[in-house]
């Protein structure tokens, strides 16, 4: 589902990139942003989470250099049966993880290492089950994608504005108004998919340690540290975080690309065994 979820997301902004093209520049527009779309296509496909990591600041590291983290993310991989991911650290204070990858074969899961002081190794397994649940789920492809073409599509809708604002009459205003609401588009597109996918990670990172009160104290602790201590993160690189790194309210909000943390603890902690057991 995740694959076809890729291909619509891709399909849609692609669109969106053309029809600007269009309103700007005519038939010339339609081929030269159909164009850059297809490059952008190829490229979030190959290096979305490359990019990604980089946005994050974070640095692969070594079994020697944590071995305590890598045995963790060992012992849980080998439980789920899933390839063992690239492990990267992130040097900031703020409690924070995420994943990324376009498949279970080339995954990474990144940490940052205020996570490390801040939580139990109970909590800290619950967090990285929930990460390799996004892998399982094939969701780092789709969320790595969605974050460079969004990225990307607000960069383009800028620099629309200004060949926008030269137009005169008519179909300069409908310009305009496209490049504006395509960036908005963007966002409200890539914050669908990701409140769907971690709630969903949630339950199945519950389910392959069958301990949801693990991930639901780390979802508490994580909450709080991440409002009180700042990280430099790249926005379009936020909604990959299991907590999301730049927190905000109001109109921001409405844009969140993560739902409440209330009520992810709430569902963790309403789950029976009954649906532990499902796979």
């Amino acid at each position: 589902m995740n694959n076809v979820k890729t291909v619509l997301l891709l399909a849609t902004i692609s669109g969106l990139l053309i029809a600007i093209g269009g309103l700007l520049m005519g038939l010339t527009g339609v081929i030269l942003f159909g164009a850059i779309a297809a490059a952008m296509n190829f490229g979030s496909y190959w290096f979305s989470s490359d990019l990604m990591l980089r946005m994050a600041h974070a640095h692969e590291i070594s079994r020697e250099q944590d071995p305590t983290l890598f045995s963790l993310v060992e012992r849980l991989t080998r439980d789920a049966e899933m390839p063992m991911p690239r492990v990267y650290v992130i040097d900031s204070p703020q409690p924070n993880a995420f994943a990324t990858g376009r498949s279970p074969k080339h995954a990474a899961i990144a940490v940052t290492v205020g996570i490390r002081k801040l939580l139990n190794e109970r909590e800290l397994r619950g967090v990285l089950a929930h990460e390799l649940a996004h892998v399982s789920n094939r969701d780092t492809l789709i969320s790595a994608v969605a974050a460079t073409m969004a990225s990307a599509i607000s960069m383009i809708g800028w620099v629309g504005l200004w060949f926008g604002g030269s137009r005169r009459g008519g179909n300069g205003m409908l310009a305009l108004v496209a490049v504006i609401l395509a960036p908005i588009a963007a966002m409200i597109i890539r914050a669908a998919i990701s409140r769907s996918r971690e709630y969903q990670a949630d339950r199945d990172g519950a389910r392959f340690v069958q301990d949801p009160e693990g991930l639901a104290s780390a979802l508490a602790k994580l909450e709080t540290g991440v409002r009180h201590t700042p990280m430099d993160v790249r926005e379009p690189a936020a909604h990959l975080f299991i907590i999301n790194p730049l927190k905000g309210g109001g109109v921001a909000g409405m844009f969140s690309s993560h739902p409440p943390t209330e009520e992810r603890i709430r569902r963790l902690r309403a789950l029976t065994p009954d649906e532990l057991l499902r796979r």
